[in-house]
């Protein structure tokens, strides 16, 4: 059971999982700000755009309310594909906002890589540079004897 309990603790710690719980988190709050803007800014401007057309209201009537026999009311079987439209433009401004957001950190993690990359450069031409220094001291050493 101290093993189990150790292993765990080992796991829980590790960078990748702290990462992945901060990842989580701002993700939820990422997709709210971005739920927000389709709903709230984006769907309005939309409906305005297309005459004032909420697309949630969106519906196909299959079948209208009847009474049965008993003198029951049966309700209306709709199709509330206005719905469906929404949660899949939800998604795709979701989706290309994600994107975006995932090409702007890939952009200056390269960027980051290159100055690295740079900067191991600098460091090896100057320990070249102090290599040719001693191998033109050593020369003239060598030389004087």
């Amino acid at each position: 059971m101290k093993s189990l309990v150790k292993e765990f603790q080992e796991f829980a710690i590790k960078g990748n999982v702290m990462d992945l719980a901060v990842g989580v988190i701002i993700g939820a709050a990422f997709g709210k700000i971005v739920s927000s803007l389709v709903a709230d800014i984006i769907t309005p401007l939309i409906g305005v755009l297309i005459g004032g057309i909420n697309f949630r209201d969106l519906t196909a009537i299959l079948k209208p309310e009847s009474v049965n026999t008993a003198g029951e009311t049966v309700p209306a079987v709709i199709l509330t594909y206005g719905n469906f439209l929404q949660t899949t433009f939800d998604f795709l401004v979701i989706a290309i906002s994600i994107f975006f957001v995932i090409k702007l950190l890939n952009s200056l993690k390269r960027k980051q890589v290159q100055n690295e990359q740079k900067e191991a450069k600098k460091v090896i031409n100057k320990q070249e540079e102090l290599l040719g220094e001693i191998r033109d001291l050593l020369k003239k050493q060598s030389n004087k004897k």
